[in-house]
């Protein structure tokens, strides 16, 4: 995104005549870790020369957060008198005025104090974008206006605080910061989101578990929808007359689960079915034959469970035969487009990983785009 630059904020940068870059990090409750990530990418970036700022920061008096915004410059906040009031907002003009690379935002959402200069923070946003300075921002799920009514029926809450569709389409680049409702859960009871006195209110409210399955659900689908249509239409730009195949782009999410003669396979088939579950995923379960290795009854009577079961829960069983494991599941999963892929905690000893290496780091190198999901179960 950035050109090399001079390291010092106060040299001479003579900006592009283009608009900025937006780049906006979703997730689909308060607490996942949005602005930790926000915070965490501009350190990077300035580590990288790039002049970065922080316009906007919502820390809601979390420590972690609060600590990691040290060493970025903040823009100080204008004030704004309401209702016999002196109240803060983000300065939009002094942003403009300092002209960094960078700027970034938290709470994308946000409605401005009556007697600002516009409505919404977006609109703030838009403003800086304009100007030809990048923007990282943040944002929940459930602030997307078209989704509005939804998370009012999945939650029994109204969200006042809304964004346009289209800010969401028109970004250069939108990132999940996804955690499992369990650990957004484990959060909060430690006091990470909110105080401690309101930590059981949330749970009975908004963060019930179905409320935050959903949520994180509608989080990846929708970002799937917006990124497939991207790549379509960027498909159907540069095919230059060719026999494009379209429909063999897609990044709609899909769970491979790989099982083996292990009786914990089929814990672990279950658990990749919830996760495809909550993803809205198509489901795939994998067995790698050795071609010098006959399986004993018991083993054979093992694969067919999980293969049933696989169908079962309406997924697609493959059986393949090879000698070198993850290299037969690094083709199945290219051939397949699979994003998730889910493998029991190996129980090599530590001695033979040193002399083999390790199976997750092996696989990991073949499909360095994939997300790969560990799984303890309880052996049997």
């Amino acid at each position: 995104m950035y050109q090399p630059q001079a390291s010092s904020p106060d040299s001479s940068y003579i900006r592009p005549a283009r608009r900025g870059k937006h780049k906006i990090f979703i997730g689909m409750a308060p607490g996942v870790g949005k602005t930790f990530k926000m915070l965490e990418e501009g350190h990077t970036l300035k580590r990288n020369g790039v002049d970065v700022v922080i316009g906007l920061l919502e820390t809601h008096g979390r420590k972690e957060t609060a600590a990691k915004a040290e060493g970025l410059e903040m823009i100080p906040r204008q004030q704004i008198s309401h209702n016999g009031l002196v109240l803060t907002e983000m300065d939009t003009d002094a942003i403009i005025a300092r002209q960094p690379q960078l700027a970034l935002v938290d709470e994308l959402a946000h409605t401005n104090i009556p007697g600002s200069q516009r409505e919404k923070r977006y609109q703030d946003v838009e403003v800086i974008l304009a100007e030809g300075i990048d923007v990282y921002s943040t944002v929940n799920i459930q602030h997307l206006e078209s989704l509005n009514d939804l998370v009012a029926r999945i939650t029994g809450i109204v969200v006042r605080e809304r964004i346009p569709d289209r800010f969401l389409e028109e970004a250069d680049e939108v990132v999940v910061v996804d955690v499992t409702p369990e650990t957004l859960e484990e959060r909060l009871r430690e006091g990470k989101i909110y105080a401690m006195e309101k930590v059981e209110q949330s749970l009975q409210n908004f963060f019930q578990r179905r409320n935050l399955i959903a949520l994180r659900e509608l989080a990846l689908r929708e970002v799937a929808d917006n990124v497939e249509g991207d790549a379509v239409a960027e498909a159907t730009r540069t095919s230059n007359g060719e026999n494009l195949e379209i429909q063999n782009i897609s990044v709609h999410e899909r769970v491979l689960v790989c099982v083996s003669t292990e009786p914990n396979s089929v814990q672990l088939l279950r658990r990749g079915a919830r996760i495809a579950g909550y993803m809205n995923a198509p489901l795939y379960t994998l067995f790698v034959d050795n071609p010098d290795r006959f399986l004993t009854k018991i083993e054979a009577l093992h694969v067919e469970t999980c293969e049933r079961l696989c169908r079962e829960f309406e997924g697609e069983f493959l059986r393949v035969s090879g000698y070198n494991v993850p290299e037969e599941i690094a083709k199945v999963a290219k051939s397949y487009r699979i994003t998730q892929i889910v493998l029991g905690r190996s129980r090599k000893s530590r001695w033979k990983i040193l002399l083999r290496g390790s199976f997750i780091d092996n696989l990991m190198r073949l499909l360095p785009q994939i997300d790969i999901h560990i799984i303890r179960t309880q052996n049997k």
